[in-house]
């Protein structure tokens, strides 16, 4: 679990046939092999590190699913280390599991800050609500407006600075991951619709009153 506050901007030094190793330094500090890492915001388990670099496996459905296959050396990457249990939840609860792949479609300036329209499928718009959480390339980011085929959040000059979105440009695609809450809000709506009592749900914290 991660919660889209990215510590850190690597860079790819190799692609190897299903696998990436990427130079980062503070990410470094407490891994493990076969711990998990959250890349561009998917989620992957390290095989190996040393001093200055670590690597990962890449499996062909994080290809289809995720931009990392569209990865090249040199290219700057989030990172992020998974949530320790106690830490503090700056973002929102991230799995680091891409729902979809999404495209920027417009980029200006309001102020101080980046204003970013993305183009997102249905099955990502979906789960969307203005003032709502959306991890973008792993970033927990806030919806400022949405419509049936696009959101656009405001990302602050720290933002911009240290991670890799002040560098997309429209065409660029983006890592997708709704609210995991928004998911299980829909799955109990499905439950209450196919007859299972409200007094249950509201027996086990489902549904408030």
């Amino acid at each position: 679990m991660f919660t889209g506050i990215i510590e850190e901007v690597g860079r790819v030094t190799s692609i190897q046939s299903g696998g990436i190793t990427i130079a980062a330094d503070g990410v470094l500090h407490g891994m493990k092999l076969g711990g998990s890492i959250a890349i561009n915001g998917v989620c992957l388990t390290v095989t190996s590190f040393n001093t200055g670099f670590f690597s990962v496996d890449i499996m062909s459905e994080i290809i289809k699913r995720s931009n990392l296959g569209l990865l090249s050396a040199g290219e700057r990457v989030n990172l992020e280390s998974p949530l320790s249990l106690g830490g503090r939840l700056g973002g929102h609860l991230v799995q680091g599991h891409v729902d979809a792949i999404g495209r920027v479609a417009s980029v200006r300036w309001d102020g101080e800050a980046m204003l970013l329209s993305f183009e997102a499928p249905p099955e990502v718009m979906r789960y969307l609500v203005d003032k709502g959480f959306i991890a973008v390339d792993g970033i927990s980011l806030t919806v400022v407006t949405k419509d049936s085929g696009s959101f656009q959040v405001s990302v602050v000059d720290y933002t911009h600075q240290h991670t890799t979105l002040g560098e997309r440009q429209v065409g660029d695609s983006v890592n997708l991951e709704v609210d995991i809450i928004a998911k299980y809000v829909e799955q109990f709506r499905q439950v209450h619709h196919s007859g299972i009592a409200v007094d249950l749900l509201e027996e086990h914290g489902f549904l408030v009153s």
